[in-house]
């Protein structure tokens, strides 16, 4: 192979503006988030390539920080932003509830939540959260991934003390001592970790869904061309942050202000190799669905597989990862 993989990701997205992609005229801007659970952003904020890309085109690009899965669904919802990062699941539960979303691009896959706790608490398994106060962020992975916990060891939400925080809130919450455990979230999770020498009593990769780029569905159909766009920049961030590691992991120093030790704890449960959506992020996406239908969260009417389907846009995949 004569070119890099960061090489073709760069090549591919000067051959899609090279040839006359059409462009709606009356779009200005458009609107991304970054996230420091999505490193991809990152890089792709920091290094310029969509800015870069779209400036002949007079497109701006402006970023927003979603602080979490439910923020940058709501944001989504709101129109104000055309592009955020998410859970799978959390997307799913976003689009079941009315928000007209498609999951288009898999920034990661991650181990990005487990369930933590105080080295003092005496809590090791799911089924010792029975009456105790739990810190989660509502509509994120970690609150699914703590309703699949609870669900498994015979327990619902309705048998903890739910504390609704942002995730950083969350880990301040249980190292000061108000909740016995925390949904948590990478990088917050890895620095509570390390830092803190809290303990992730409970991890399952498997029930971590898939990090996803979710676009409004009605900005996908009026703007193809620019969605295109926008996940060729991103394969060329994320080739370049697999090309350059070091780099990556300033980017979430930056960001985060978290020391490396947490921040190479982060990078080492993430897997930014499996960019394309489809078959196996529907299949992980709709066993979270189906859980959290068996627990009630998901009502019992609606249809998941098909929800999984309407969900999933493979139509922007990206050329390079094809």
């Amino acid at each position: 192979m004569h070119l890099s993989r960061r090489g073709l990701a760069s090549a591919a997205l000067a051959l899609l503006l090279s040839h006359g992609a059409a462009f709606a005229a009356d779009v200005k801007e458009i609107r991304l988030d970054w996230a420091t659970y999505n490193p991809v952003s990152l890089v792709l904020k920091d290094k310029g390539f969509l800015e870069e890309a779209l400036k002949d085109k007079g497109i701006k690009v402006r970023w927003t920080q979603s602080l979490g899965s439910n923020k940058a669904l709501e944001f989504l919802n709101a129109g104000a932003i055309d592009i955020g990062s998410s859970a799978g699941a959390a997307a799913l539960l976003a689009r079941i509830n009315g928000n007209p979303i498609k999951a288009i691009y898999a920034f990661s896959r991650p181990e990005w939540t487990a369930l933590v706790t105080r080295k003092d608490t005496g809590i090791a398994k799911p089924a010792d959260l029975k009456g105790k106060r739990i810190a989660v962020t509502r509509g994120t992975d970690p609150h699914i991934f703590l309703i699949r916990a609870l669900q498994g060891a015979g327990l619902t939400e309705k048998d903890a003390k739910l504390v609704l925080l942002q995730h950083a809130d969350g880990r301040a919450a249980l190292e000061r001592g108000d909740v016995d455990a925390w949904a948590g979230l990478d990088p917050m999770m890895a620095a509570s970790e390390i830092e803190g020498g809290n303990v992730l009593f409970f991890r399952d990769a498997s029930a971590n869904t898939w990090g996803v780029l979710d676009v409004r569905e009605d900005f996908a159909t009026a703007n193809p061309e620019l969605v295109k766009a926008v996940i060729a920049a991103y394969e060329q961030a994320r080739a370049y942050a697999i090309a350059n590691p070091d780099s990556l992991k300033q980017a979430l120093v930056a960001a985060t202000k978290l020391p490396e030790p947490v921040i190479a704890r982060q990078i080492e449960r993430t897997d930014l190799t499996q960019p394309v959506v489809g078959a196996a992020q529907a299949q992980s996406i709709e066993a979270a669905g189906v859980a959290l239908q068996q627990a009630g969260v998901v009502p019992a009417e609606v249809d998941v597989k098909a929800a999984v389907a309407g969900l999933i846009d493979t139509r922007f995949a990206p050329v390079t990862a094809r």
